[in-house]
């Protein structure tokens, strides 16, 4: 009897101790906490590490597709009207690109590399071939006309050659020689005057098969948040295209890769030598990517925002004090004199004014907007869509009769969309990761519903040996007779 009344009431101990401790774990998040600071010390890039594996050369399908705006209306525009354009795409490459000439510095602590990018054409994934033909801006004549607009003589020479040849404002050229280059007549002329000019032209000549410049980055071993951020950037630890310190700031990653142990009040820092800068993105809800949890995070509209708006985006007025409205960023500093804006797509989140300017401008969130989708615990990016325009400035310009009466207007040309959805063998992976962590995460709860069960086999016991004297009385008659 006292064995079993020993039993009930170390139940009933044991119950009040898982649940004392189970509460307690769960306030401190002791085991939440011990599952991320093994993933601190397991991300970095190091030789034999997977982290260093799929940074050195991702895994996941990476594909870029080209979207190209058609002039439908060229003499109107001239004329003044605005220009009506339609979007014809995609046009899909598929995107290989492996850190090559990896070299370890600092002990450990960074890594040098080229991120060389190769592009192949996906006739299955795109609208048409590479021989279809867009009717755009003339760009390398614009980049003219701008340069030498205030030297008289050279602009009227210049001039009179693009009659000679019948090479105006707007020109038709394959969606291939668009993008990777062809041989500009006028380019090839001036080349009397500049012998190092290159008379090839092309939205993205010399990136195939290419990198965009020397980086060195954080490998995170000293500090998990500094995984993968760059360092320098071509030998340098700034930019010096922008008129201040702020937006002259190398921030972040490459995007291709994020640290681990990502909060949703966290801002995302990024450098693109697209843009030719640096930018952010913040947290906008909760998604799943082939079942794996994920963050979804894009940049704001203030990052693109007019200096009225972001003051801190005064430094991108170029030249300075001469800023344009939110949602576009003059690049032509960083693209050899190119009159180059660089936009979200059809202008979203833009000024409306210039989604006005081009008929055939439909800015939707869904499809324009640049997002990235990241696994929290990992860092890891499930699914991401980098979204960019190249449009160019084209105005009046008195000393070019080429440009007729051209209202002033940032012309749209091409927009792109790189990206990116992690490949099943790593979705595999990442699963067993997150389901370890779901785990390891809920013992503490787990110990709060042993405590629960236990606390009721302890009530049960309880009121099972109580049994009420009344009961015990009425009993003993029966016994007795």
């Amino acid at each position: 009897m006292l064995l079993k009344s020993c039993c009930i009431y170390s139940t009933g101990v044991l119950s009040i101790l898982l649940l004392i401790s189970g509460i307690a774990l769960v306030l401190s998040n002791v085991f939440t906490h011990f599952v991320q600071s093994v993933v601190e010390k397991e991300v970095v890039l190091k030789n034999g590490t997977e982290a260093f594996e799929a940074w050195e050369n991702p895994p996941a399908p990476i594909y870029m597709q080209f979207y190209f705006f058609n002039l439908t209306n060229p003499m109107e525009v001239l004329d003044g009207d605005r220009p009506a354009v339609i979007e014809i795409g995609p046009y899909t490459y598929r995107e290989y690109r492996p850190m090559e000439q990896v070299d370890f510095q600092d002990n450990g602590t960074k890594v040098a590399a080229v991120n060389t990018k190769t592009y192949i054409f996906q006739r299955n994934m795109s609208r048409g071939p590479e021989s279809d033909l867009i009717r755009t801006v003339n760009i390398p004549a614009m980049t003219v006309m701008e340069q030498f607009k205030d030297q008289a003589f050279l602009a009227n020479l210049i001039s009179s050659y693009m009659k000679g040849t019948g090479e105006g404002l707007f020109t038709t050229h394959t969606v291939g020689e668009l993008l990777w280059g062809y041989e500009d007549g006028l380019l090839k002329a001036l080349r009397t005057f500049k012998p190092d000019l290159d008379d090839v032209f092309g939205l993205f000549y010399k990136t195939n098969a290419s990198n965009d410049g020397d980086y060195v980055f954080f490998t995170g071993q000293q500090n998990y948040k500094d995984f993968s951020r760059v360092d320098t950037w071509n030998g340098e630890s700034k930019l010096n295209w922008w008129s201040s310190d702020e937006c002259n700031m190398i921030n972040g990653t490459n995007g291709a890769s994020f640290h681990p142990v990502i909060t949703k009040n966290e801002t995302l820092y990024m450098f693109s030598s697209d843009l030719c800068r640096s930018l952010y993105a913040l947290y906008e809800e909760d998604v799943t990517v082939k079942g794996i949890p994920g963050y979804l995070f894009s940049p704001p509209s203030k990052v693109f925002a007019n200096h009225t708006v972001n003051p801190a985006n005064a430094g991108f007025c170029v030249p300075t004090g001469n800023c344009l409205g939110s949602g576009v960023l003059n690049v032509s500093l960083c693209k050899q004199g190119a009159p180059i804006i660089m936009s979200p797509p059809h202008f979203y989140q833009a000024d409306e004014k210039y989604v006005e300017d081009v008929f055939g401008m439909r800015p939707k969130k869904e499809e324009h907007q640049t997002t990235i989708v990241i696994n929290p615990l990992t860092g890891i990016i499930l699914q991401a869509a980098k979204r960019l325009q190249v449009n160019v400035y084209v105005e009046k310009i008195p000393t070019f009769s080429q440009t007729g009466n051209m209202r002033t207007v940032i012309f749209p040309v091409v927009y792109i969309n790189e990206s990116v959805v992690i490949d099943d063998a790593s979705a595999m992976k990442l699963k067993a990761i997150v389901v370890k962590q779901n785990v390891v995460a809920n013992i503490p709860f787990m110990l709060i519903g042993l405590g629960i069960v236990l606390g009721g086999v302890f009530m049960f016991l309880m009121c099972r040996q109580k049994v009420p004297e009344s009961t015990a009385a009425e009993r003993q008659p029966l016994l007795s007779s």
